[in-house]
């Protein structure tokens, strides 16, 4: 027999005879009206499951994977204050119900109902996903998690604690607020889950204020794995740093109290506190799903003998209320809700390409200009560095330059990472930040990726804008989820309502000689390229690498844009060109007002002879190799890409021109820049083109660093076949 009917029929058997189960509560914990209202929010997220399931039957839903047994999260919805961020579980449409019905917003109900039909008129996703969301009641919305969300939890949560003193023009979170974010038994062994909880604890014993609570909503499986008895409390209660609460989450009244303790704790001492609640899951893990196919029946009737509904009733019952009106709520949100459905029947939903990807860029926002920095003030914070700011350096040097004149500009501009404060970076590149604009906006951070990444993409939701930093290209794939699966998505699945701006900073690419292999010499992109809506920037020379950080920050703060930021290793300490001594590849800092745009390219050359298209290290390269050519008669014209994601195609046609193309390209044959490229020109039309890439390799380390990579010999023998053909 379908297990949905049965819980049904279960409920209705059990109220009507005063069948009850035993409870710790007596039902006077809550007052009459707020017990029933949350029954209320209980019953109609039941209801909604329930229809959801009726709905696909129908052809008319895509989406049953359902809140029930997970009732208990209303608790959180009513505890929690309204301002208080809340990242939930995919399981937690009680709890948005209860924070809607707590703000006195009404509507949830055919909201949730669109949501079900993918339908246009959804006013979180707009017909995009099945989430739960919503910009009023502070819910940014969540696709199916793996606990991907708790990283971005714990910088929100830091975002309040720096907002108190840096209040940022377009911040959301109050002072005294608390981030929130809930999540199942099963995804709390996954290493997001840990790394983020590990993240908040290695900050609080640091002393450091950060207000947040965890919840986890442990139904002890997780689809078909058990959860070890006993496995959440003996791994999360003695934390260092992490206050541990724990309660049935089956019984409201219980919930309520202890939902409402762990929360006046955190407020308080503005520390992070962990809520273990005890969950049922009923119907299985989605409407496919044949529960008993894996677990035995009396297993499964054990769980739906503990409906977190008849825990309700009995507390109702007990205050009071005849069983009949227990039972007349639940049938009469079952006829509401079905009589609802049947109403958005016809609801609108996205019918092309053009509507799907209308939010996958945000909207442009407002911003208050800004002066700058005085004179006086600039110079003061440069200090000795002023004297050399009119001669020829480096790219490393430049670029810290640039991220001076940014934080001097941009109050609320952020910089993190491991080992970018008190050291400087690995490569000098964020030297003496720490010391001039102070701990609070130059941030060390723990040695997890996943937790640099998921601190910016909260402090983003509050108003900052980070420049977190990833030491190796390499050490990304390690968090590349939280662009993929967190940053990237956010606008796309919130209609543009929530937005993550920031500007990625990493140490990237090859070429650096004999050391360290693969982990730091990395020379895939490909994972990156492959994000939608994601820009990338790559320069190659130190003043253009200041240009185009000032254009990234500039496309993060008023268009609210997630961009990667490749600084070329090899090129950081880069001095000479063509001879030793020469000094060609040093640069004078352009002034703080100048800025490279996305969409353009770099020009090098009149040649009309080749048109040699890269990027990066490929660009010092290709003008060692300009160099050669040009001594053997071939005039060359090299152009410096600049902007990976998206290409500058229309500025690239044109400086190709009637030209044969070589494009060298340092990232792998496969899955490399040069795969678009190649596309592009015959897209367009260009006959005679060839490419020059890295072959499918890791890199080696030692004297073969560059074995496997297009080198300037290399680049010269590429352009005398292609011009041969």
């Amino acid at each position: 027999m379908d297990r949905v009917q049965i819980v049904h029929e279960n409920f209705l058997r059990r109220v009507a005879g005063r069948d009850f189960p035993q409870s710790a509560t007596s039902g006077e914990e809550l007052d009459r009206e707020t017990a029933l209202s949350l029954y209320q929010s209980q019953v109609l997220s039941r209801a909604l499951d329930l229809e959801s399931r009726a709905m696909q039957k129908r052809g008319q839903g895509f989406y049953t994977i359902g809140s029930s047994g997970h009732e208990g999260m209303a608790a959180l919805g009513y505890a929690l204050r309204v301002d208080d961020i809340a990242f939930l579980h995919y399981r937690d449409a009680a709890f948005q119900i209860a924070r809607a019905a707590k703000a006195g917003q009404g509507g949830m109900m055919r909201d949730m109902l669109l949501s079900f039909a993918c339908s246009s008129d959804d006013p979180t996703s707009g017909g995009r996903h099945k989430v739960l969301g919503s910009r009023p009641l502070m819910i940014p919305p969540q696709t199916s998690t793996i606990a991907s969300h708790l990283p971005k939890a714990v910088g929100a949560a830091h975002s309040i604690t720096l907002a108190r003193r840096n209040r940022p023009e377009h911040a959301i979170l109050p002072r005294d607020g608390i981030a929130m974010c809930s999540f199942g038994d099963a995804s709390l062994n996954h290493s997001t889950a840990q790394g983020a909880i590990n993240a908040a604890c290695w900050t609080a014993v640091q002393g450091v204020p950060l207000p947040l609570l965890f919840v986890c909503e442990d139904n002890g499986i997780g689809i078909s794995t058990k959860t070890p008895t006993g496995w959440v409390k003996a791994t999360m209660s003695a934390r260092p740093g992490l206050k541990y609460f724990e309660a049935d989450g089956l019984d409201i009244f219980a919930a309520v109290a202890a939902a409402q303790e762990a929360a006046d704790w955190v407020r308080t001492h503005r520390k992070p506190a962990f809520l273990h609640l005890r969950t049922v899951r009923l119907y299985g893990h989605a409407g496919p799903d044949v529960v008993t196919s894996y677990l035995p029946k009396a297993e499964v009737e054990a769980d739906e003998a503990h409906d977190p509904l008849l825990y309700s009733a009995t507390g109702l019952v007990a205050q009071g209320m005849p069983p009949e009106d227990v039972l007349s709520v639940y049938t009469g949100m079952l006829d509401e809700v079905a009589q609802a459905a049947e109403e958005i029947a016809g609801a609108p939903y996205l019918r092309n390409a053009q509507e799907v990807m209308a939010s996958l860029i945000p909207p442009k926002r407002e911003v208050t200009p800004t002066n700058g920095p005085s004179p006086e003030r600039r110079a003061e914070v440069f200090g000795s560095d002023m004297a050399q700011i009119d001669q020829p350096q480096p790219m490393s040097r430049l670029i810290n330059w640039a991220l001076h004149d940014l934080m001097l500009e941009h109050d609320h501009t952020l910089l993190m990472g491991e080992d970018v404060g008190r050291k400087g970076g690995n490569y000098g590149v964020t030297q003496k930040l720490h010391a001039r604009f102070g701990p609070a906006r130059v941030i060390d951070t723990l040695l997890d990726e996943q937790s640099i990444l998921g601190l910016a993409i909260g402090l983003a939701h509050n108003g900052f804008i980070p420049i977190p930093e990833i030491q190796f290209l390499a050490y990304l794939h390690n968090a590349e989820d939280q662009l993929r699966g967190e940053a990237a998505t956010l606008s796309f699945f919130s209609r543009g309502q929530w937005t993550n701006p920031m500007v990625i900073r990493i140490s990237a690419l090859g070429y650096q000689k004999g050391f360290g292999g693969h982990f730091h010499n990395d020379n895939s992109i490909a994972v990156l390229r492959d994000i939608p809506g994601v820009i990338i920037a790559c320069p190659s020379t130190g003043d253009e690498a200041a240009c185009m950080l000032r254009e990234c920050h500039r496309l993060a703060l008023e268009e609210q844009r997630v961009v990667v930021f490749l600084e070329p290793i090899a090129l950081y300490p880069m001095r000479d060109l063509i001879e030793t001594g020469d000094g060609a590849w040093m640069r004078t800092y352009p002034a703080p007002d100048r800025r490279i745009e996305m969409g353009t390219v770099g020009v090098h050359g009149d040649g009309t002879d080749l048109a040699i298209v890269t990027y990066g290290n490929g660009h010092y390269l290709s003008r060692q190799a300009q160099h050669d050519l040009a001594a053997r008669g071939v005039k060359a014209r090299v152009i410096d890409l600049r902007w990976l994601a998206p290409l500058p195609e229309a500025a690239l046609i044109e400086a190709v021109g009637d030209r044969p193309v070589l494009i060298v390209d340092e990232c792998r044959r496969t899955g490399g820049q040069a795969e678009a490229l190649m596309a592009l020109m015959a897209e367009h039309g260009i006959a005679r083109f060839a490419r020059l890439t890295a072959e499918d390799s890791f890199i080696a380390t030692g004297r073969a660093y560059g074995a496997t990579l297009p080198s300037r010999e290399g680049i010269v023998a590429a352009a005398d076949a292609l011009l041969q053909r």
